[in-house]
């Protein structure tokens, strides 16, 4: 099983990914992980995407490629993988692609969440922070007990700016215009299938068994 699964930001594709890669016994890729895992080990990519990082810059493609070649001739990769939110541009999609037909592991699908913008904004700026232990809650899915105060130690709970709606619109508008044209590529080589993000967690989960199914039909 060779996937990549593509969505907005909360999205809820991380979840699923997780989720079924461990149900599937493939890895789960994600840049955000691989990143710190570099890091963490010392390496020297990730050294080198630290420098990009510590100034503030974009981790340049050449180095996220590279980071993604390494993970994926891990020993647990052998068997699958779900790539979870990349590539995000075509420069991304097609060194992904150079990649994976030198490890002769090309994708059999691309899966994308489709979810409204009311959703997403319901999701992206439900969350909340304690000020004093920076425990999480969600408006929604995951109340505090008591409205604005944190169940762990009492302490006041906040909206952190990038939770804002107007922080939350930009990210939202910036990945669209990003991934619109990635969509028509993929849609192009006759990989891509969409899938509803919202609704029952395992209704989404049974659309994308289904999508993994029909490309090994």
């Amino acid at each position: 099983m060779r996937l990549v699964f593509l969505g907005p930001p909360g999205a809820g594709k991380g979840t699923q990914a997780r989720e079924l890669a461990h149900a599937w016994g493939v890895a789960h890729v994600a840049t955000g992980d691989i990143l710190r895992e570099a890091l963490a080990a010392g390496t020297s990519l990730g050294l080198e995407a630290k420098r990009y990082m510590d100034r503030g810059a974009l981790v340049p493609d050449d180095v996220i490629i590279d980071l993604m070649r390494e993970r994926l001739a891990a020993p647990d990769a052998a068997q699958g993988f779900i790539v979870d939110g990349f590539p995000r541009t075509i420069a991304q999609a097609e060194g992904l692609e150079r990649l994976l037909e030198d490890l002769g592991q090309p994708l059999e699908r691309v899966v994308y969440f489709e979810v409204s913008e009311p959703e997403l904004l319901r999701r992206l700026t439900g969350r909340r922070v304690c000020r004093a232990c920076q425990t999480a809650f969600h408006m929604v899915s995951a109340p505090p007990r008591s409205p604005g105060v944190c169940d762990r130690c009492g302490g006041e709970l906040y909206q952190r700016e990038d939770d804002s709606e107007a922080t939350v619109r930009h990210r939202l508008g910036v990945y669209a215009r990003q991934t619109a044209p990635l969509l028509d590529w993929y849609r192009g080589r006759g990989l891509l299938v969409s899938v509803p993000g919202e609704g029952p967690i395992e209704t989404i989960r049974g659309a994308i068994r289904g999508a993994a199914a029909a490309a090994r039909a």
